[in-house]
């Protein structure tokens, strides 16, 4: 194990190296960095699912996204609190049930933002809806802190009631072969999928996915063909608010995320890493980049966890993708000359 960045210098760390790379090279090794990988890519995906929709869609960036996921990390948190209580074997069941509720309370949440707060700004410079959702990100944060420090619910950093409805099979290592791997990773991994292929389907494959990607196109058409273009980004809005509540849902049996106030800020960062690498707006770009910064990420932590020890170096390493995309191809893997417009 090296301690620092000086000590890499020296015949002796080049040995150490060399361990630790034959190490990562073992089958077993890569095996497992692969699937957590995959597992922090469903992760990532899933953050940036919602900001990407509406971007690519309204042409909205909202920077509020953040702050929309950590209330749906509290919010699934406490129905899960009063649903599960003491756990049992229906515990999975009941998540599902309070990704639904979740999603429709914030949809919900969503569709009266947009209808209050983002259309009166419409007609006005992108400038104006950064600012608005800046401001609302502020005013969202420090209500989450107001309410959990009148409740008591976070005196530390994450809210261990919420963390503590998680099943045990999920806090279990289930063996894939010769490889164990954590049955939370499977789980991220498996529900990610499962909302890409519904986002997906939506978009592509319903009469009404159509009609919101015609109306991103061209909105005076489609308002032209008789369709409410309002009504219809009213929906996209919701949706991806909603798809934000879902992920913070996920988050909060998490431990490395959890439920907390500055969850904000440490799912924006990355949900906008992923929408600028894979190209603004475009839902595949999405994918592939949150691919490629799980694995990357993954990759990265086993290396600074088993060969250098500095902390922070892997989450670096992620803005160090963003970096090198904007130089190489600033529109991103996927980015489109024009999106959204109004």
């Amino acid at each position: 194990m090296i301690d620092g960045p000086l000590a890499l210098l020296g015949g002796p760390v080049a040995l150490q190296i060399g361990d630790a790379l034959g190490q990562f090279l073992q089958p077993r090794t890569l095996a497992r960095v692969f699937v957590d990988g995959l597992a922090k890519a469903a992760l990532y995906v899933m953050i940036a699912a919602g900001l990407t929709l509406i971007f690519g869609l309204m042409g909205v960036l909202n920077f509020a996204h953040g702050s929309l996921t950590m209330i749906g990390a509290y919010l699934g948190g406490a129905i899960l609190v009063v649903l599960v209580g003491g756990g049992g074997p229906t515990t999975l069941a009941l998540f599902f049930v309070t990704v639904v509720a979740v999603f429709g309370l914030l949809a919900a949440f969503g569709g009266l933002l947009e209808v209050g707060l983002i259309r009166p700004l419409y007609d006005r410079p992108p400038i104006y809806q950064i600012l608005l959702t800046f401001g609302l990100t502020l005013v969202l944060d420090e209500l989450a802190r107001i309410v959990v420090s009148f409740y008591g619910l976070q005196p530390i950093s994450d809210w261990q009631a919420a963390l503590g409805t998680k099943p045990p099979i999920l806090t279990q290592s289930i063996g894939l072969g010769p490889v164990s791997v954590s049955g939370l990773a499977l789980f991220q991994i498996g529900f990610g999928l499962v909302t890409v292929l519904a986002i997906y389907a939506f978009l592509t494959r319903t009469r009404y996915g159509l009609v919101v990607r015609a109306g991103s196109e061209d909105s005076e058409m489609v308002d032209a063909l008789g369709i409410d273009v309002r009504r219809v980004f009213t929906v996209v809005f919701a949706l991806g608010v909603g798809i934000a509540g879902v992920a913070g849902t996920l988050l909060a049996w998490d431990a490395t995320w959890g439920a907390s106030v500055p969850l904000a800020s440490e799912t924006l960062l990355p949900a906008f890493v992923v929408v600028i690498v894979g190209g603004l707006g475009t839902f595949r770009g999405t994918v592939v980049a949150g691919l490629l910064v799980g694995l990357v990420d993954s990759t990265m932590t086993w290396w600074f966890q088993n060969a250098i020890e500095f902390t922070g170096l892997p989450e670096m390493t992620i803005f160090l993708i963003l970096v090198i995309t904007l130089i190489v191809r600033p529109q991103g893997l996927f980015g489109l000359a024009e999106v959204g417009g109004h």
